[in-house]
């Protein structure tokens, strides 16, 4: 059985018979767009062809779309792909995460033999990386993960440490792999993306995911930039080939594609997530003001995942996530009538 995630609908299909409404998943609440949906149909009509394992057109399109090199790039079937392979080509013998953060860094390590050791994210400095985290960093931790903004808090670290923990990074010898697949549901002026320091730091990793700022999460496309091409070229050893179906290679180019797309979903998220952060806070939960397309936050009622389930929605349980107790939940940022009949649910259930 794989880890709990959310976005678990076939397994409320399977129960109920009904599809859900889903706010477990934090994925774009526009669909998938056209064009993608469009390049990935046509895709299909050399499906019995084998998908180029290098694709070399997307990591082309890749590197002109971030200004690097083609060689930096390493596409996968989502960004999961990625960092089992990154911990794998690694193989670090210390590695230091935050927490809460996304469990897969702490599986892919652990799978790797990797000692993993966690910095806590302290509730009264509301989940915020701070300056202690940079002591953490000494000789023998070979890598760092950091999800940015993270994963569920929503938050991101402060432009100047996250420069300080890079600098740290490399005086000790150690990677910094930075998971940057929630990105582009920021605000422009909150950007604060490492890609653009990867000619200089031979030690980064910038993880990137199509999987949910354009609905691609059945698509399975992320993809890895190394400021080391050999790294790129380990982590592309440790994984089977033909990762990258050729409907996901088709659909990567056209989303590249999507601007319009792009500027109508950040305006949304931006639209609509204060709104929803405000009706939680007036149900008496309280709401890290996160940065990206979810909110996590706590009730006292610990009960709210099955008590939703049961009126047809769908909410993350985070007590799972290390250094998070019952009473902690994500919701996912969607359009506002899917907002207002998961309000009036939690107002019900409540």
């Amino acid at each position: 059985m794989c880890a709990l995630h959310g976005g678990d609908w076939a397994g409320y299909l399977a129960e109920f018979g009904a599809m859900p409404l889903d706010f477990s998943a934090n994925t774009s609440p526009l669909g998938l767009p056209p064009g993608v949906r469009r390049a990935a149909e046509a895709a299909l009509e050399a499906a019995d062809r084998y998908p180029d394992p290098a694709c070399r057109e997307l990591r082309r399109a890749l590197a002109a779309h971030h200004a690097v090199r083609p060689a930096q790039v390493l596409c996968g079937a989502g960004a999961a792909d990625l960092i089992y392979r990154l911990a794998l080509a690694v193989r670090p013998r210390r590695a230091l995460l935050p927490a809460p953060t996304f469990a897969e860094y702490g599986r892919a390590l652990a799978l790797a033999g990797c000692a993993v050791e966690r910095a806590a994210l302290r509730e009264g400095a509301g989940f915020v990386l701070q300056e202690d985290f940079l002591a953490r960093i000494v000789p023998g931790v070979d890598l760092v993960f950091l999800c940015e903004p993270n994963n569920p808090t929503g938050l991101l670290t402060p432009r100047p440490l996250l420069r300080r923990i890079l600098a740290r990074c490399e005086e000790c010898g150690a990677m910094l792999a930075v998971d940057e697949c929630f990105h582009d549901f920021l605000a422009p002026e909150a950007q604060q993306s490492l890609i653009p320091l990867l000619a200089d730091h031979p030690r980064l990793v910038v993880l990137r995911a199509f999987t949910k700022f354009y609905a691609m999460a059945g698509l399975r496309l992320g993809y890895a930039l190394c400021g080391d091409e050999a790294l790129a070229a380990r982590m592309a050893e440790c994984g089977p080939p033909w990762a990258v179906s050729s409907p996901a290679q088709a659909a990567g180019l056209a989303a590249l594609r999507e601007t319009d797309y792009a500027r109508r979903l950040r305006r949304l998220i931006g639209e609509e997530r204060p709104r929803l952060a405000a009706q939680l806070r007036a149900l008496s939960c309280r709401v890290l003001p996160g940065q990206a397309n979810y909110l996590l936050f706590f009730h006292p009622d610990e009960a709210l995942v099955p008590k939703l389930r049961e009126t047809g929605v769908l909410l993350r349980d985070c007590r799972n996530f290390v250094g998070l107790s019952p009473g902690w939940y994500r919701a996912a940022v969607r359009t506002r009538p899917e907002n207002e009949i998961f309000l009036q649910k939690l107002k019900e259930v409540l």
